[in-house]
Formats: C-alpha cells, sequence, structure tokens
C-alpha cells in the first residue's frame, strides 16, 4: 500500500489539526515499519525461552534428581524440538522468576498498541463520508445500521481495536501473576501460560483479518486528501526559512481569520514573486527534506 500510496498527497495532522503535507505511502510506510519492528521484537524476546529449569525439580536444587539428568534431558528435548535449548543458568531463579514471561507479555503488548494505533489511524482517515476527513476507503463488511440506511461501519479496524485491547489487559495480569511469585516459586503460572498463549493467537488471527478484510481493499480520495493540503495553513510551514517565524506565523493567523489562502496573501503583499513561492509552497517539495536555495553570503534568496 506504501507503494501504492505513493504519489497520494494530503495534510498531515498533529494533536488532530493541520500540520505540514506528506503522501498516503509515507503513511503507510510508517505502519509498514512499525508492524515490522513489533515482529522483529517480539523475535528477540523468544530467545530466553530456550533456557529450560528441567531437573530443578521443587525449588531449584536438583533434589531427587539423577546426577547429570538436567543436561541430559535438555540435550535430548533440543534434539527432538530442532530448537537450541539450554540449561539455564540458575535453576532456583528459573523455577521462581517468571521475567521471560513477563518480557514476552509486554512485547506483545507493544505489538498491540501500534496494531491498534493504525486501526485508529485508519477509522480517522476514512470517517464520513460527507462530515469527516473521507481520505481513504475501508472495504464494506456488512451494513451499519438498521436505524441508518446506507451507514458502514469500519468494523474491521474495531474488531481489531478489541482485540489489542484484550493483549493489553493479559499483560497486566501477567504482570500481577508474576510479581505474585513468592520465595521460591511462581505459584500463577497457569495463568500466565493461559493467557501468554491466547494472548498471541487471536492477536495473530486480528492482524491476517485486518491484512486480508481491510488493508488489501483500502482505497484512496486523492482529491479530497489534495484538496486538504491546497487550503491548509500549514503550508506555512515552508515560508519560515525564508520569511522567518513571526512574519509567517502573522500570515498563517491572516489566512485564518480572513478566510484566504496563504499563496494569495504572500503575493498580495508582495513578499514573493509567483515563481518564487510556486517553488517552496508546491506540496510534493515539503514531503522530503530539501535545501533552501542561498545566495553566496549565505542569506536565503526570496
Amino acid at each position: 500500500k506504501a507503494l501504492e500510496f505513493g504519489d497520494v498527497l494530503k495534510m498531515g495532522r498533529t494533536d488532530n489539526q493541520d500540520a505540514v503535507p506528506m503522501t498516503l505511502g509515507q503513511e503507510f510506510s510508517a505502519y509498514a515499519v512499525m508492524i515490522d519492528s513489533a515482529a522483529r521484537a517480539l523475535t528477540r524476546a523468544t530467545d530466553e525461552f530456550l533456557d529450560l529449569n528441567m531437573g530443578a525439580t521443587a525449588i531449584g536444587t536438583g533434589i531427587n534428581s539423577p546426577p547429570g539428568y538436567a543436561r541430559l534431558v535438555t540435550a535430548k528435548l533440543a534434539e527432538v524440538s530442532g530448537f537450541a535449548l539450554r540449561k539455564a543458568r540458575n535453576l532456583v531463579e528459573a523455577t521462581q522468576n517468571a521475567g521471560t514471561f513477563v518480557q514476552m507479555s509486554a512485547t506483545l503488548k507493544r505489538a498491540a498498541v501500534q496494531l491498534s494505533k493504525i486501526c485508529n489511524d485508519l477509522r480517522w482517515m476514512s470517517s464520513g463520508p460527507r462530515c469527516g476527513l473521507n481520505e481513504i476507503n475501508l472495504p464494506p463488511m456488512q451494513p451499519g445500521s438498521s436505524i441508518m440506511p446506507g451507514k458502514v461501519n469500519p468494523v474491521i479496524p474495531e474488531l481489531v481495536n478489541q482485540i489489542c485491547y484484550q493483549v493489553m489487559g493479559y499483560d497486566a495480569v501477567v504482570s500481577m501473576a508474576a510479581e505474585a511469585s513468592e520465595l521460591e516459586l511462581c505459584m500463577a503460572e497457569p495463568i500466565i501460560a493461559y493467557d501468554l498463549l491466547h494472548g498471541m493467537m487471536i492477536l495473530e488471527n486480528g492482524c491476517v483479518t485486518l491484512t486480508a478484510r481491510c488493508i488489501r481493499g483500502v482505497t484512496a480520495n486523492r482529491e479530497i486528501c489534495r484538496g486538504y493540503v491546497e487550503k491548509s495553513i500549514g503550508l506555512v510551514t515552508a515560508l519560515v526559512p525564508v520569511l522567518g517565524y513571526e512574519q509567517s506565523a502573522a500570515i498563517a493567523k491572516e489566512a485564518l481569520e480572513g478566510g484566504g489562502s496563504v499563496f494569495e496573501l504572500v503575493l498580495e503583499k508582495g513578499l514573493l514573486s509567483r515563481e518564487r513561492l510556486d517553488e517552496i509552497l508546491r506540496p510534493e517539495n515539503m514531503t522530503d527534506p530539501r535545501e533552501i536555495p542561498k545566495n553566496g553570503s549565505g542569506v536565503t534568496v526570496a
């Protein structure tokens, strides 16, 4: 989707207010990196699960286990499973400490938080269609209301939001259960195992559903996206290196109060030529960092 929407100009927003232009492709590219980053973090978090406390018996001292049992059973399990399993460095610690589960749960929560943020953005950008942003269209899944004909709700992002909330809640349970480990045994590992495994399952299902039933079918309303950019006061940000912050802020204020455009106000005041203004305020030039041309003395050329 990042490639598909690479040429779709839209308005970036901070604090739900107009910021500066970007492309819809940049938006989706950021989402792709979020998901990739979360996946890499999950892979890293699995390493500690290769440590086994087999042979620790009751509290990690190995009482009543045959000599060499821990080493032998770890090697056999590694052979059968194909994983590079290893004996835990300290069997007493491995028996009473659930830190590995806490780390994995926190990493799952991170993935859930990022996925839910993406779903929130999809719902915002598809809001409307007449009285919202209406920058993108989500695939319609079902009628949205038995009261309001024609209404279609973003049910897939809403579903995934709720899955993510559940995973975040599971993380709180895992943390409390691990903290309840007293002295030589974490007695609450059953709820830790259940919440971790169920959280993994529903989060995976949510990702598959979001991809298949939502992301693949997203389309862009190009003209609407472009229109927001052209009407935005945020374009004035590009004038700051040339006109200075105070003068740019004054232009923005006047444009807001009078309903005019930044472009026309700068021309009316004779601050820049049309050609120079065209170059500076071309939205495509504002979606990537670039050098503002300067003259030989180091002063910005207007």
